[in-house]
């Protein structure tokens, strides 16, 4: 039975597309292609810029991409001692390092805006005095929560003896987006809104790593350290990238049917 049918819609199939054939040449033929050359033209901005949005979206999960890769292949790398000389900040990226020393809670400070289990909080930046030197290294201890009232803040345990931390090294970025100008001045402030090395060094009178220790979940001196992958949300930027291409190619597709026209 099952066969018959099957024949039958075999057979009958070619009728169909003749008569989609005849249809879209009958309503084809009462029109002409007269496209509008500024709607042409409109249409071309709009794909150009879509395009590009869309490779935007599409380099950034490329460098997510690239930095979790950079990650998984140096994380399983032997550990790195930070010391008195200065570091080489490309080549100890993404890697694992060691340090001992004292922290400088004097020049301590809170990154705001820092959000944790979709709670409101501060990462703790901590100066560590290395041992036996006078180099310091920033220690990311970690995410704490916010007081109710955001113009107080909380108050940070930390030790006051020799440590000896490991984590991993980030290398901060330099371009910045702020929800307000940071104060100017060289008054200390104890919340900034970017980890911004530059900006340290130039409070400071002894020098500084130029990498940022990310302190390991394990280490002591810390606090909630769930720390995301450097591809976290990869998918997310690749179907932005698709949705601003498929945009591109409905404004191309759009100008083409608006420009048949009844002759």
């Amino acid at each position: 039975m099952s066969t018959t049918a099957n024949l039958n819609s075999t057979a009958h199939s070619p009728n169909v597309v003749r008569r989609l054939c005849a249809r879209a040449g009958v309503l084809t033929s009462q029109r002409r292609f007269r496209p509008s050359v500024w709607g042409g033209a409109l249409a071309l901005v709009i794909a150009a810029g879509c395009i590009q949005l869309g490779n935007w979206q599409h380099a950034k999960a490329e460098r997510k991409q690239a930095a979790q890769s950079l990650l998984d292949q140096r994380g399983v790398e032997a550990p790195v001692s930070l010391g008195a000389a200065r570091v080489d900040a490309e080549s100890l990226r993404s890697r694992p390092v060691v340090v001992r020393g004292r922290f400088d809670t004097g020049h301590q400070f809170l990154l705001d805006n820092r959000v944790h289990r979709e709670q409101a909080g501060y990462h703790v930046i901590t100066p560590l005095h290395i041992d036996g030197s006078d180099m310091r290294v920033l220690v990311n201890r970690g995410w704490i929560p916010a007081l109710a009232s955001h113009s107080e803040q909380p108050r940070v345990y930390t030790p006051s003896g020799i440590v000896e931390l490991h984590g991993v090294a980030i290398v901060p970025g330099n371009r910045f987006f702020t929800l307000g100008s940071e104060p100017a001045g060289s008054t200390w402030q104890g919340v900034w809104q970017n980890l911004d090395l530059a900006r340290f060094a130039s409070l400071v009178t002894w020098p500084v790593q130029p990498v940022v220790l990310q302190l390991a979940p394990e280490a002591p001196a810390g606090f909630a350290r769930e720390w995301p992958r450097p591809d976290d949300r990869l998918e997310r930027h690749l179907s932005y990238a698709y949705q601003w291409y498929g945009f591109a190619a409905s404004a191309v597709l759009i100008w083409f049917a608006l420009g048949w026209r009844r002759a």
